[in-house]
């Protein structure tokens, strides 16, 4: 396998990012305990989940998100295996986007989405769209990348600890207002450029 990755920035190349799936098994999950009623900090504690289940990511990719987003500035990446779609990977910047719409930091861009087709996860195309993105978000004078995912997301967190990020802090309720995920934790993740 030869993987290629290339910044993508016209519409009509979108739909070979949206076209890769965005979702993961649910097999385990970091189930987040108050010590000292908080006041000790929080520890997370790996559980498997009673009955395993696929979590999908909904929000399709560029074509949608530029209905909502300004995403002129974002570095939207695509690695390719010949002519199939393998990968995807988008860095925010100047956009409402979590955790940038809370911190109103300069020097943080968001990797707001990384994916993986299913059937090439485990091959380093990940590390392989991590390292791009961190790169183009250094490039483009960032001194932090910002990223969340859930508490039910156990490998992407192994994989962001992995990369050199550092867990920078646990939102208990952050999807409280999300039915469907209220019983996840909002971890923010972070990584110096």
């Amino acid at each position: 396998m030869s993987v290629l990755i290339r910044e993508i920035t016209t519409a009509d190349q979108f739909p070979l990012y949206d076209a890769i799936p965005n979702w993961f098994t649910v097999e385990w999950a970091l189930h987040v305990e108050a010590v000292d009623g908080g006041l000790g900090g929080f520890r997370l504690v790996k559980e498997r989940v009673a009955e395993p289940f696929i979590k999908t990511y909904c929000d399709g990719g560029p074509t949608n998100w530029v209905a909502e987003f300004d995403i002129s500035r974002w570095g939207i990446f695509l690695a390719a295996d010949g002519d199939r779609s393998v990968g995807g990977a988008a860095v925010a910047v100047d956009s409402p986007v979590y955790p940038l719409d809370r911190f109103q930091r300069k020097d943080l861009a968001a990797l707001w989405d990384i994916r993986v087709h299913p059937g090439h996860r485990g091959c380093g195309i990940g590390s392989l769209l991590f390292d791009h993105a961190a790169d183009w978000a250094r490039r483009h004078g960032f001194g932090q990348l910002g990223l969340e995912t859930s508490s039910v997301n156990v490998p992407a967190c192994r994989f962001y600890a992995h990369k050199g990020c550092e867990l920078g802090a646990i939102h208990r309720y952050g999807y409280a207002g999300v039915p469907q995920a209220a019983h996840e934790a909002m971890l923010l993740w972070y990584f110096d450029l």
